[in-house]
């Protein structure tokens, strides 16, 4: 038996050399004949002794049929990145960027920052993948998600042939980050004998990745392309260079285009050469990526609530067509707000069938000449995965019947006001798309974060149970669920599972979630962290939110105004009634105290067994720290679990205190 583990370990080991040749490098080294014997010999040995290693190439067929997605939590955040569509927005970035490392070097003249060089990368137009490889092994891959939070889809992910299912590099765990694809050759030849033939190469991609069967992942002969290390708990590198050849040493396919420049100047031009090249490749690309190349510069810049400042996205210019305008609908949005939406004749841009486009209020209709455009021919253009628009009228004349704005509300028939540009509907309290949109918008992820809920749920608890208010939702029961058409018992129970675990949430969140007209994510942030408790906001006259980070008159006002009004103040206290408890006071009480982490510095490095990274680092930043991703000499404490590598020893390095006891964390963070 040892010989034949041995064999097979062997012919793994050449099978994946003449893949690697021939799906990353495209050079084959052998035959398919000779690769079909080599395949056939793993095949039996693999039946005769029971045993299926895990990065043997005969997983890569598609097994059963999977029951769901499970949740992954990765390791490291995936980002969005900035968008830049023309020179002033790529120069407004590099001003941006170039001044925060002028005012580091400033302060740090022993240490300054290279000058800013720059690389300049594809952006693949197809499905985020986040590879885990543990001591070499693949032993997870997700989806983007959320960026904190993706799908789990490794059964699909090893269909895909040119991504490694065991690398050199055994030293640690490493996250790899690139874009799952389907080449354009292989969509063609795909549709010639389809039944039904894919309409793009980028849902394709997305489709496959996402089915529950990797049986049709594998039938669409995907590839992929990887060009970031998002974690890694034993390596570091110097500057992009270094980390895209270590992605080449260990087997995985790097873009066939990479530029490396020194001066902005030199990118913008690259930039307008590769636009020109755009159609030339055989997968889609949706803009280019610029990023700075030093890895320290990067640690210093660091992120804004949803981008990296040290990249952006150079976006191509939109596609445009001709086609007509057939009708136009209004909806009702959760903030009231009465929106026209454009029904246009179904045409082609870039193989997605358009047939809706934006039309973004009265005025926006008035001043592309459409007021009497109804059966004319109009243009339209689509930018990337932005809902197409109408861009105006391709005859000046009024040859077309009149676009006639809604007196009341398509909804409810109640009166609209009209508030600047746009039309809102007065009735909040019993408008149907009014109430079911701000329901949603309550348990959303980045509100609430109830499971399982969706547009639909909150339609069916509006149309069968009445549903009017979120706080409608925490009385709900199993006798109240269960009746529901597409109710099971086990269905019902995981909805009042994720009503009862939303209720313990964080200040900023449940400020998020209730829509407070103008603010988002960031704003009610910064509301949370200001005052610490929901009956202090409440209070807040608007001279004192107008005081605050990015808070003008206007948002200033909508705050103040939206908690003086009776219909929220009682669904404020029936939520909390209900038993909701926002957590902000329990923050800044935290971190007021004296604490070993109050405005300390902190790095996180290996694996933690009571708790995860990301759990650690949220009670850490409660307690007043600063959790940061590198170890610099302005790290104060390093918290090292299991597998710590080079973190620790560039903090043993520097005298840095170091935290390697579980026990001691969880007294230090009050948990003992």
């Amino acid at each position: 038996m040892p010989d034949a583990f041995e064999t097979m370990e062997a012919l793994i080991e050449e099978i994946s050399k003449h893949n690697y040749h021939y799906y990353t490098l495209d050079e084959p080294t052998i035959s398919d004949a000779e690769w079909d014997a080599l395949y056939a010999k793993l095949l039996q040995l693999e039946a005769e002794t029971g045993v299926v290693l895990p990065h043997s190439p005969t997983t890569r067929v598609g097994g059963e049929l999977l029951k769901g997605f499970e949740e992954h939590r990765h390791l490291a955040r995936l980002w969005s990145l900035d968008k830049a569509q023309n020179h002033d927005d790529l120069m407004a970035w590099h001003t941006r960027a170039q001044k925060l490392v002028n005012e580091y070097n400033a302060q740090n003249p022993d240490q300054p920052l290279p000058p800013l060089s720059f690389v300049i990368e594809l952006k693949f137009d197809g499905l985020t993948l986040n590879l885990t490889y543990d001591h070499g092994e693949l032993v997870h891959a997700a989806t983007r998600g959320s960026g904190m939070v993706g799908e789990g889809i490794l059964a699909q992910v090893k269909t895909i042939k040119s991504i490694p299912l065991k690398i050199p590099y055994h030293e640690g765990i490493i996250e790899v980050q690139g874009e799952g694809i389907m080449n354009l050759s292989v969509l063609d030849a795909y549709n010639k004998t389809a039944a039904e033939p894919l309409k793009n190469a980028r849902n394709a991609a997305a489709g496959a990745l996402r089915n529950l069967n990797p049986k049709v992942t594998a039938e669409r002969k995907l590839n992929a392309f990887f060009y970031n290390i998002g974690y890694s708990d034993m390596i570091q590198f110097e500057t992009h260079q270094e980390m895209t050849s270590f992605l080449r040493e260990n087997k995985f396919k790097v873009s066939p285009y990479l530029k490396f420049l020194d001066h902005i100047e030199a990118v913008e031009e690259e930039l307008q050469n590769v636009v020109s090249m755009r159609n030339t490749f055989d997968f889609l690309i949706d803009g280019l990526v610029v990023k700075i190349t030093d890895m320290r510069t990067r640690e210093v810049l660091g992120y804004t609530d949803k981008f990296p400042r040290w990249a952006v996205a150079y976006k191509f210019e939109a596609e445009e067509a001709v086609t007509t305008l057939l009708g136009v609908n209004w909806n009702v949005g959760r903030t009231g707000k009465v929106t026209p939406t454009a029904r246009v004749e179904a045409v082609d841009i870039a193989g997605v069938t358009v047939q809706n486009c934006t039309l973004n209020n009265v005025d926006d209709i008035e001043r592309k000449n459409l007021k009497h455009a109804l059966g004319s021919l109009v243009y339209i253009r689509r930018s990337n995965d932005v809902i197409p628009e109408i861009l105006g009228k391709v005859t000046e004349e009024a040859d077309g019947e009149e676009i006639v704005p809604p007196a009341v509300c398509p909804a409810c028939g109640s009166a609209l006001e009209v508030k600047g540009a746009h039309l809102f509907c007065t009735n909040r309290l019993d408008c149907r798309p009014q109430l079911v949109g701000r329901i949603t918008h309550f348990a959303s992820r980045d509100a609430m974060d109830i499971d399982t809920f969706s547009e639909k749920t909150a339609e069916q608890l509006y149309d069968e149970l009445s549903v009017r208010d979120p706080a409608d939702l925490y009385g709900l029961t199993f006798d109240d669920l269960i009746k529901l058409d597409r109710f099971g018992t086990k269905k019902a129970e995981k909805l009042l599972a994720a009503f009862e675990k939303s209720k313990a949430c964080d200040l900023a969140s449940f400020l998020f979630a209730l829509g407070i007209p103008n603010t988002g994510k960031t704003t009610t942030k910064v509301l949370a962290d200001h005052f610490g408790s929901l009956d202090k906001l409440m209070q807040a006259e608007p001279e004192e939110l107008v005081a605050l980070h990015d808070i003008g008159d206007i948002v200033a006002e909508s705050i103040a105004g939206f908690f003086r009004d009776p219909a929220m103040q009682r669904s404020i206290e029936r939520l909390l009634a209900s038993g909701v408890q926002p957590r902000a006071e329990e923050k800044l009480a935290a971190a007021s105290e004296n604490n070993p982490f109050y405005g300390k510095t902190v790095v996180l490095t290996g694996t933690l067994s009571t708790m995860g990274r990301e759990d650690c680092a949220k009670k850490l930043e409660r307690l007043g720290a600063k959790v940061t991703g590198s170890v610099s000499k302005k790290t104060d404490i390093l918290i090292a679990g299991e597998s710590a590598g080079s973190k620790l020893t560039k903090a043993q390095e520097l005298g840095i205190r170091i935290i390697d006891n579980e026990e001691e964390l969880l007294q230090l963070l009050g948990e003992a």
